[in-house]
């Protein structure tokens, strides 16, 4: 019998090609309303990240006032720190790290 020798396989590795590190975390809220993801956003910011992206779960508009879950991507060199409570000072935000490249 033959033997098959694939001799192109790709080698995968822990990396991405963006620069620094990207973190997804996720941001929840009962809810939640423009000014509260706003000031989420800045404290996230003023931490030194560099927010790359800001969407829902299932890519549908967020609707203040109604939307309990988004999901961002954040770029810098820092670990981001998850939130357990009254995440970056909005009383019943909770945020945690989803993945991180």
């Amino acid at each position: 019998m033959a033997t098959v020798t694939n001799t192109n396989q790709p080698v995968i590795s822990l990396n991405q090609g963006l620069g620094g590190k990207t973190q997804i975390i996720n941001i929840a809220k009962t809810d939640m309303t423009n000014a509260e993801v706003n000031t989420i956003l800045v404290d996230i910011a003023y931490d030194g990240f560099t927010i790359a992206g800001v969407t829902t779960a299932d890519g549908s508009a967020f609707v203040s006032g109604t939307t309990d879950n988004l999901k961002v991507a954040l770029q810098g060199t820092a670990t981001y720190a998850a939130e357990g409570s009254n995440a970056h000072g909005v009383t019943g935000a909770v945020t945690t790290v989803l993945a991180v490249f």
